[in-house]
């Protein structure tokens, strides 16, 4: 498992808002079916990189999740979108969210709840 220290910065806290992050797309994930957005986010006011990954299955109400967690600089350029949730998975702690949980996120670690 990565050891990632938490920072306390807005990052961390619930209520994921797009105007405190620079977005860049990683691709879709296509596995299974699922079609999951996912992208690189930097933090504009500590820097941290994070790898968030977006599913939603659109035939299902609630179905809507997302993952995120902090990203090495030196591993974002060879990210693939079918690999990101075994990199999230394998994180000491990440942030997930979304209308499937009723949450505007929860801090969590390991397996992750992305198929229906």
């Amino acid at each position: 498992m990565n050891k990632i220290q938490k920072l306390g910065c807005i990052c961390e806290k619930p209520e994921l808002h797009h105007t405190d992050y620079r977005t860049s797309s990683v691709g879709v994930d296509e596995t299974k079916g699922r079609y999951a957005e996912v992208s690189i986010l930097q933090c504009k006011l500590c820097q941290r990189i994070w790898l968030k990954y977006l599913v939603e299955f659109e035939s299902f109400s609630k179905s809507g999740r997302w993952y995120k967690g902090i990203i090495a600089k030196k591993e974002v350029a060879g990210m693939k979108p079918e690999n990101a949730v075994e990199y999230l998975e394998n994180l000491d702690w990440y942030i997930y969210g979304g209308s499937y949980f009723e949450s505007a996120g929860i801090f969590g670690q390991g397996k992750m709840n992305v198929d229906l």
